[in-house]
């Protein structure tokens, strides 16, 4: 089976029809959704996705273009819900976040959301983008924290975690340029792959351009399998075996 570990099925746009989605991805060999925190008002939504499908599993956290609505009762409170598997989807945005003090804030929400997830014994989903150094810093200071590089940006510098982070591939490694990706893919440990959609974003070959959803998760393994030389039933069985020990399920 595959496991989405990153799909936003609580976003406006599977509104009208979420469980033909689910139910589209059962049929494909998708057996497991991780829906991660990402605006805070769809929260309510996806603990209710999770209450209602045995399948379905959430994160909680503050991403970093929403720092300003940062509420930490609202992770407490929810943390300890049965489904919930991690912290996240948290960690450091340049590129939309240019101001240098919002940044600071950023940095500062980072440490204190780690903090959280090692009290409470959870994974981290780590958002990156135009911030790989000051992320690999803030990393380095919690030498006991674990966790996946969602949407991996193929930075280098985030291989050296590989004792006990993930990597979140998804539609991106069917992009045409995704030269850079392409290349350092070779680098990760096989049992630190996981793949992730990101539905309703970054759509695989050949459907970019259309909603993403985690039926498409089939392209992603099928890339990866290209890539290892291996069949597509051995991708699902490592990554599956990789997802199921980062996020205990």
């Amino acid at each position: 089976m595959i496991i989405d570990t990153h799909t936003h099925l609580d976003n406006e746009k599977f509104i009208d029809d979420v469980d033909e989605v689910i139910r589209r991805a059962k049929d494909a060999g998708v057996e497991k959704f991780i829906i991660p925190a990402a605006d805070p008002k769809d929260l309510p939504r996806a603990i209710e996705l999770a209450q209602n499908y045995e399948d379905v599993y959430f994160a909680v956290g503050f991403h970093p273009v929403d720092i300003d609505k940062y509420d930490e009762k609202l992770i407490t409170c929810f943390i300890t819900h049965p489904k919930c598997v991690a912290v996240g989807e948290i960690g450091l945005d340049y590129y939309w976040v240019k101001e240098p003090e919002k940044r600071q804030k950023q940095i500062e929400l980072f440490h204190r959301q780690i903090e959280i997830a090692k009290e409470y014994n959870k994974p981290i989903i780590v958002h990156i983008r135009d911030a790989t150094e000051d992320s690999v810093k803030v990393i380095e200071a919690h030498p006991d924290i674990k966790g996946v590089f969602h949407c991996y940006n193929a930075a280098h510098q985030l291989l050296k975690f590989s004792d006990r982070f993930y990597y979140g591939i998804g539609g991106v490694i069917t992009f045409k340029n995704a030269r850079k990706l392409l290349e350092v893919f070779p680098k990760i440990p096989k049992d630190r792959v996981i793949i992730e959609t990101d539905a309703p974003y970054l759509t695989p070959h050949p459907h970019r351009g259309k909603r993403n959803e985690p039926y498409y998760t089939i392209y992603v393994r099928d890339k990866i399998a290209e890539l290892w030389g291996v069949t597509p039933q051995e991708v699902e069985e490592i990554t599956t075996q990789n997802a199921k020990r980062l996020f205990k399920i």
